[in-house]
């Protein structure tokens, strides 16, 4: 599976404006094309953000999908009030899971989530993966080409994202030797209509 890890930056007091509109009008219409919509949050900390995750089969798919959403009558009708409160969606990783299924036991009452995105060194990814343990969700960076280049993707990044469940922030011990840079913490809390709970 390919994933996108997608953090939009939106104008002041329209978050709950988007997720209203993308959870109505977006997710199913998404899924009706083939791709799969893991999650969205949102963010206490940053309350002109939106996070959310969607899945692909492969890179191929990834560009069908896509294709067909983006000139599809939900986007059409719609994409001019969710660009409304968008000021920047190009914060954008494509990644693949490692280990075990994502959220594989993400089921029942909604709880927050810790996100962390470590810079990592090439080929040390795996290696961090199996310093995590608990860990609800492991991604590694998908090096393909974009299959979409209407919608950019950061490229030439090696990261390693992690997903815990709970408030409380955890440490991973020994990775000064695989980062690249500082890592990146977000608490994350699922919308209403997000799968992961």
């Amino acid at each position: 599976m390919i994933y996108e890890l997608r953090r939009y930056t939106l104008r002041p007091g329209t978050r709950d404006t988007l997720i209203e509109l993308f959870e109505r009008e977006f997710l199913d219409t998404q899924e009706a094309t083939g791709m799969r919509v893991v999650a969205q949050f949102r963010d206490p900390g940053a309350p002109d953000t939106f996070t959310w995750i969607r899945a692909f089969p492969d890179m191929e798919s990834r560009e069908r999908s896509l294709t067909e959403f983006y000139t599809g009558p939900a986007w059409k009708a719609h994409r001019e009030a969710a660009r409304a409160t968008m000021v920047d969606t190009d914060d954008v990783l494509l990644l693949r899971a490692v280990l075990v299924p994502p959220f594989a036991q993400a089921d029942g009452e909604a709880s927050p989530y810790r996100m962390t995105v470590f810079p990592v060194a090439d080929g040390f990814a795996a290696r961090l993966a199996e310093l995590a343990p608990g860990g609800a969700a492991c991604f590694v960076t998908e090096h393909a080409v974009n299959t979409y280049p209407q919608l950019p993707v950061r490229e030439g990044e090696n990261v390693f994202v992690w997903f815990t469940r709970g408030e409380e922030e955890r440490a991973l011990p020994g990775l000064d030797g695989f980062l690249t840079g500082p890592a990146q913490h977000f608490l994350l809390h699922p919308t209403e209509r997000s799968r992961v709970r």
